[in-house]
């Protein structure tokens, strides 16, 4: 410290000095601004409304089934056959008052969870709810561990309500109570004859209990507020459930957005811009036709136009059929794959056997999976036929595409080192939970099989 300078030693010193003071008036801000916070009495206002709340739990799922069922076996084992009436109502009702039970359960869950809710602004996330009839319900709660966590909860709401208001109920009173003895002593309203004076433990009391106060009526709520978020919430497998299936939602929705989108742009392009080239193939074609005495570089310039509408509008055509086929939704998918067979460069066996129709999401994937397909065996299987079997069974639509090729073929490359574009047909099954299957032994044959949850 010698070699310091002194200016910079002694600037130091007073700066710290000076910080004590104001770190304790920001400390006493902090604890009397607590005292008239809305946070601190809405605090104090959920512990003392944790005590009616903790008793009536506890009454409706501990204490009236343990009562019942107590007063039942001793009427049983004590008085067999004094009050046969009494005692069998008593059974009667111990085995019968926990399905009714099972009903308040829930409601004083929703009750606690309000009570956080308009208290303390804490929102308890809500337990995923099951389907199906309300026994049907009730019985498989039973065996499910959220049932018996908030069974838990209203148990331990008892204590916790009880504790918690009566230490926020002392704290708050002594420091009130406290302080108004010690200002009608200070005052001489009271005199000190009927009086003690005022002692300096006293002095020190009233403060700290009253500062208190607040802090303790918050750490109660903290307290509730962890228990309730273990015990009424949801755990971690149960969150990440609901999570699956929200993010399952969120793919079919996506899948069948763009499924939707896809058959708009085919109705657009169908209705715009491919009958707008039907027909001006039709008038080059009549031009072409009619107009015989027109000099030679004209004829052929129209010739050419014609000829390069054609292709543009058979290449439109493709691209339309290849977006959704108008055919899939008039006529249902044994026609529209039919139209694809039919257009096949090999010979291409079809059987389908669909009594009812599937989700038009489920239909124009198994159309794409067999498009596909067939058009990866005429790339690159050098097959002589293929075989292309849709049924329905079990709730599932079932896809089997087969041809005589020279096999080999990977979801990611065939054994010439082209691409087979299965990797696709694979994300388009995995994106309704369908399942994909590849058997392609080198030499052949190669069959894909492809299931889809089929849902009409």
């Amino acid at each position: 410290m010698a070699g310091l300078p002194r200016g910079v030693y002694r600037d130091h010193v007073i700066s710290t000095e000076a910080a004590v003071p104001r770190l304790r008036g920001r400390a006493l801000t902090t604890a009397l601004g607590a005292l008239w916070s809305p946070r601190s009495w809405r605090a104090t206002a959920h512990a003392l409304v944790g005590l009616p709340a903790g008793v009536v739990s506890f009454a409706l799922t501990c204490g009236l089934p343990v009562g019942v069922g107590y007063s039942a076996g001793w009427s049983l084992l004590y008085a067999p056959g004094s009050d046969w009436a009494s005692t069998t109502a008593l059974v009667v009702l111990a085995v019968v008052l926990p399905l009714p039970l099972l009903v308040a359960v829930p409601g004083l869950t929703a009750l606690h969870r309000r009570r956080f809710r308009s208290l303390l602004g804490v929102t308890i996330p809500p337990l995923p709810r099951r389907d199906g009839t309300l026994p049907r319900r009730l019985l498989g709660e039973l065996g499910t561990s959220a049932l018996w966590r908030q069974i838990a909860y209203h148990v331990l709401a008892l204590f916790i309500g009880t504790v918690g208001a009566a230490v926020t109920a002392a704290f708050w009173l002594a420091g009130i109570g406290m302080g108004v003895v010690l200002a009608l002593q200070l005052t001489g309203v009271w005199d000190n004859e009927r009086l003690p004076s005022a002692s300096s433990g006293l002095n020190v009391l009233v403060p700290a209990a009253l500062l208190a106060a607040p802090w303790v009526a918050r750490g109660v709520a903290r307290v509730d507020t962890a228990a309730a978020r273990a015990l009424l919430g949801p755990s971690r497998s149960e969150a990440l459930s609901v999570r699956v299936e929200s993010l399952a939602r969120s793919r079919a929705d996506i899948v069948a957005a763009t499924d939707a989108e896809r058959r708009r742009i085919e109705r657009d392009l169908h209705d715009g811009a491919q009958q707008r080239l039907v027909s001006l193939a039709m008038n080059l074609g009549m031009a072409r036709a009619n107009l015989t005495d027109t000099p030679e570089p004209a004829r052929r310039a129209i010739a050419a136009a014609h000829d390069e509408a054609t292709e543009a509008l058979a290449e439109l055509r493709e691209f339309v059929r290849g977006l959704h086929p108008a055919v899939l939704n008039d006529r249902g998918l044994d026609a529209a794959l039919s139209g694809i067979v039919a257009r096949a460069p090999l010979p291409v066996r079809l059987t389908v056997a669909v009594p009812s129709r599937c989700s038009p999401v489920i239909e124009a994937i198994a159309y794409f999976v067999v498009s596909e397909a067939l058009t990866n065996i005429a790339k690159h299987a050098h097959a002589h036929h293929a075989e292309v079997t849709v049924e329905h069974a079990t709730g599932r639509l079932r896809v089997v595409v087969t041809d005589d090729g020279q096999g080999g073929a990977t979801l990611g490359r065939t054994v010439n080192g082209d691409g087979t574009g299965l990797r696709g047909l694979a994300q388009r099954a995995a994106s309704v939970d369908g399942t994909f299957a590849l058997h392609s032994p080198s030499g052949g044959p190669t069959t894909i099989t492809v299931e889809l949850p089929c849902e009409s």
